[in-house]
């Protein structure tokens, strides 16, 4: 029996899922402006894993989102995937978070945009296939109205930082999901068995998140 925990910080939504053989047995997630990853993340692993009944040496592996996504939340969360990783002696899964998000859309045709909010007119993207294939790798980009022009065929926008592309994304064959949609660790159950189920695992001392650009620390303005 495979038990894999789920572990989802990329974003503002700080998000914990027990699976059972790629079924989501248990979720705990919250989203806050405050990410509050550093107080929740425990807190729901062990829920989850008093809620699902088992003890933590039943867990066949971890998995955890992999950016990328908020550099702070990305690094609590993969910290403590490793950390019981490490301690139970188990492997560690790496999800594309945008793979991950783009499994909500849930269609069979077109193409799929999921979009993280990254700063002004900037989101992390990337581009799907209605399977969850590549299309196009991720990537920052700043979204003009150019942006996707050449594709014709249909594609559904999901994640925050759509909100802020609508209002220049205007053709014919652009769908939006409605509402503010997160990653979620609900998501990654499927995709984290799958993975699991062909060995593809990463190192644990070595592993790193995929954090896209470079962490930049903004220095407080001298008061004169």
């Amino acid at each position: 029996m495979s038990y894999i925990l789920n572990i989802e910080t990329a974003t503002k939504n700080c998000s914990v899922a027990l699976s059972k053989e790629g079924k989501t047995i248990v979720c705990f997630e919250t989203a806050e402006e405050g990410y509050s990853h550093a107080e929740k993340l425990h807190v729901f692993i062990e829920q989850s894993i008093k809620e699902a009944g088992i003890d933590y040496k039943d867990l066949s592996a971890v998995a955890v989102s992999q950016g990328p996504g908020s550099y702070t939340g990305l690094r609590i969360g993969v910290s403590a995937a490793k950390g019981l990783c490490y301690a139970l002696g188990i492997p560690l899964i790496a999800i594309d978070t945008l793979q991950s998000l783009a499994s909500q859309v849930g269609v069979k045709d077109g193409l799929i945009v999921p979009m993280l909010d990254a700063r002004r007119m900037e989101v992390y993207n990337a581009i799907f296939t209605s399977n969850l294939e590549y299309i196009r790798a991720t990537q920052a980009e700043i979204i003009t109205e150019e942006s996707f022009s050449a594709i014709h065929e249909k594609i559904y926008f999901v994640g925050d930082g759509t909100q802020k592309c609508m209002t220049v994304l205007k053709k014919d064959n652009f769908i939006f999901i409605e509402g503010v949609i997160f990653p979620s660790a609900k998501e990654m159950c499927v995709l984290s068995y799958q993975k699991y189920s062909h060995n593809d695992i990463v190192d644990v001392a070595y592993f790193e998140p995929f954090y896209l650009k470079d962490f930049m620390v903004t220095l407080p303005k001298s008061k004169l």
